[in-house]
């Protein structure tokens, strides 16, 4: 029997006994713990005929082998292993009707809290209403008023997330990945789960490798950017020519409400230069005008439009032969105030990549980095492929570094050696 199997027995007995006290009394809920309703399935759909080893459930897998076979289609597992293995043979009682009496008393004290909560949140909205209802007498009443707004708002998401942090269901349906985002509180988690690991790698990764300040002098990212050529590229991978010879899938997971419009870059500072000996910088990609919010985070740069959004369209990064690997820097900078640019005067302006530089965009256009990411390119089999296919000049040339010449006093004269 598996380990997780044997951990999971005890707990199937209790539901089986809990089960059959209860077949002749419909469960009933005391009360919905979110002021939304909670939609579960009345009925069961019957069986598929396939068996379960070869169209296997995500909420009810536990074998790792079968774990493996949902991954590569793209699809995760629900919970926790054991957790899925004790649900391959209970009765399928709902998450908050679990007959355990101390779980029971647990959530009516959490419900008692989460009453005073909302009477919080209704007195902060009444202040709220009332002070927009007051017309300021000049512009200083009008800044202060804008001000206290905001302070009030953001006290009243602090309010709405308090309530329902210590939510069982909640932090259920985070952790299966059934949050909505559109929603303070599953953001809050989100925010913070981001921050505990996935933000200090990103972070790491941009300053180790210099990407900060060599492209930009700073930057604080406060989005959550997921990069994919045909696969998820963690921050500083290395991806091969001909797999970025398309333009790559972003996931910008914005952790506020609202919407904002931002613009999307990507930069090569590593581009060899050889008559002055250093290195020059490149615009892969631009684009403009890219709506982002909590709940719409997928963004494709091959369909963007070529009319009010796209600069510069992409262009494959490649390595020349000889050459060290090349940073490609991905950064997501918000526009101010949320206000569309000029798309066609931008493309006018900006249509050289060698001389467009992110920090000139950055200062002239009022931008403001939220995000940030990182991968790498170098010489590989099909680097040469992809340079003959965008007309790189020069393309079966070798770098080569130059030799130095060491000083008199420390060449090796072997006609003096004794």
């Amino acid at each position: 029997m598996a380990h997780c199997e044997r951990a999971s027995k005890p707990l199937l007995q209790c539901l089986r006994s809990a089960s059959r006290g209860l077949n002749s009394v419909q469960l009933q809920s005391t009360r919905a713990f979110q002021t939304t309703a909670i939609t579960r399935e009345e009925a069961q759909t019957e069986a598929k005929s396939e068996p379960f080893h070869k169209n296997p459930d995500p909420s009810l897998v536990s074998s790792p082998r079968l774990e493996r076979r949902l991954l590569r289609q793209g699809v995760a597992p629900v919970g926790s292993r054991r957790r899925r293995a004790a649900l391959q043979n209970s009765d399928n009682i709902p998450f908050e009707q679990l007959p355990y009496q101390c779980f029971q008393e647990a959530r009516n004290v959490l419900l008692g809290d989460r009453a005073e909560k909302l009477k919080d949140i209704q007195a902060m909205r009444e202040k709220i209403a009332r002070l927009q209802a007051v017309q300021p007498e000049d512009a200083v009443g009008e800044q202060s008023k804008k001000s206290k707004l905001r302070a009030m708002e953001l006290h009243l998401e602090s309010l709405k997330v308090n309530a329902d942090i210590n939510d069982p269901l909640v932090k259920k349906k985070f952790e299966d990945g059934q949050g909505d985002m559109s929603k303070p509180i599953y953001r809050f988690l989100a925010d913070r789960k981001w921050r505990e690991y996935r933000r200090k790698i990103l972070v790491q990764r941009i300053t180790q490798m210099k990407v900060i300040p060599d492209v930009l002098p700073h930057c604080d990212p406060v989005v959550d950017t997921k990069l994919y050529f045909n696969k998820l590229i963690q921050p500083g991978d290395f991806v091969n020519a001909q797999a970025s010879a398309t333009p790559p899938k972003l996931d910008v997971q914005l952790f506020e409400r609202g919407e904002k419009l931002v613009t999307i870059a990507v930069v090569d500072s590593d581009v060899p230069n050889v008559e002055e000996d250093s290195f020059d910088y490149k615009m892969h990609y631009l684009a403009v005008n890219i709506p982002i919010s909590a709940t719409n985070t997928k963004v494709d740069l091959s369909k963007l439009s070529t009319e009010s959004q796209v600069v510069l369209p992409w262009l494959p990064p490649v390595a020349q032969k000889g050459s060290p690997y090349h940073r490609l820097s991905v950064f997501i900078m918000e526009q101010k105030d949320s206000k569309p640019l000029h798309t066609a005067a931008l493309q006018t302006e900006e249509a050289d990549r060698d001389n467009t530089l992110l920090r000139t965009l950055q200062a002239r256009y009022h931008l403001k980095p939220i995000g940030a990411h990182l991968f790498r390119t170098q010489w590989d089999e099909t680097t040469l492929g992809v340079m003959k296919q965008i007309g790189f000049p020069e393309a079966d040339m070798e770098l080569r570094r130059k030799r130095v010449e060491p000083l008199p006093y420390k060449r090796r004269n072997p006609s003096t050696f004794r």
